[in-house]
């Protein structure tokens, strides 16, 4: 398929190691990798566990020194790019088996309560400190590091989900993130069908951020409705113009990592209902090759490079 780089999520329950802020579990897999012909470009997702960090607890101070050394790892592997998001329940979905054509089967989300009666309600403002007492520290490791960080937005992006506040919502917020520390390490992943359900323009997006030189990688996927009530789509199925999207991206001379991103499980595959370290259904291996597909036909026809 021409696929040359991998963006790898190499946590403790998939490789059966220690997270990368270990060397030696980070060079192993750089070099397993490497066997396989494959280039480990960026990690994305929590490498390990999150919790303390995004919603302020005890230990934090330990977590993020250790993310800190991820970011040294990361660099003295060459590998130059993190993704990486602030949703302390990760994201959802609460529909899995949903019909698509040929049999095929995608996710979605449905929103019900905020949150349940007598739990307790972390406010958006708090992980909003909490956000920011991280990116303030771990900034200037990524610098050293030479290691470009890309913030996810919230997916789905709703305000609140069991009594705990999602601050990345909207453009907006996306921009206050931004402006919170000004960095060339500091920038976004552009998961477009995120930003579609937050019912922003995306290609506007796209010419916005891309102005300010912030888009760091693209998630490519397409989605039916808004963050209340979505369903996963095909790509070429959805509500966004993927070859206006496509156009964007060469307009703003994006030249980042970009990858398919939950794709329909087509028929005959062995879809997982749940969602434990990044597998399951939406990342099925038929409905990624599909995409990538895809992908390669838009580039080809709107005149973008994938060297």
């Amino acid at each position: 398929m021409g696929v040359t780089h991998a963006i790898a999520k190499l946590a403790p329950e998939l490789t059966g190691k220690l997270p990368p802020w270990d060397y030696e579990s980070l060079r192993s897999e750089v070099d397993r990798y490497a066997a396989a012909g494959f280039r480990i470009g960026g990690l994305e997702g929590d490498q390990f566990d999150m919790s303390r960090i995004k919603l302020g607890l005890d230990g934090r101070d330990d977590d993020i020194e250790r993310y800190k050394r991820m970011l040294q790892n990361m660099g003295r592997c060459g590998i130059d790019f993190l993704c990486y998001n602030f949703m302390p329940l990760g994201w959802l979905r609460n529909r899995t088996g949903v019909q698509d054509r040929g049999g095929a089967v995608t996710t979605g989300y449905r929103h019900g309560t905020d949150h349940a009666p007598g739990a307790e309600i972390i406010p958006a403002e708090r992980i909003w400190d909490n956000y920011e007492y991280f990116l303030r520290r771990v900034i200037p490791a990524a610098e050293d590091s030479g290691v470009r960080m890309g913030m996810h937005p919230d997916d789905p992006p709703a305000p609140m989900i069991d009594g705990i506040g999602r601050i990345f919502i909207n453009a907006a917020a996306s921009q206050r993130a931004l402006d919170m520390v000004a960095s060339p390490m500091n920038g976004l992943t552009f998961c477009q069908a995120t930003y579609k359900t937050m019912g922003e323009d995306i290609e506007e997006l796209v010419h916005r951020f891309g102005a300010q030189g912030k888009i760091f990688y693209v998630h490519i996927r397409d989605v039916k409705g808004l963050w209340n009530d979505f369903v996963e789509t095909f790509p070429e199925d959805g509500d966004s113009d993927m070859a206006a999207m496509f156009r964007a991206y060469r307009d703003i001379g994006f030249d980042g990592y970009l990858r398919p991103d939950h794709a329909p499980t087509m028929l005959g595959s062995q879809a997982e209902a749940s969602f434990s370290g990044g597998t399951g259904s939406g990342y099925e291996a038929e409905g990624m090759v599909y995409t990538i597909g895809y992908i390669k036909g838009l580039m080809q026809a709107t005149g973008m490079s994938w060297q």
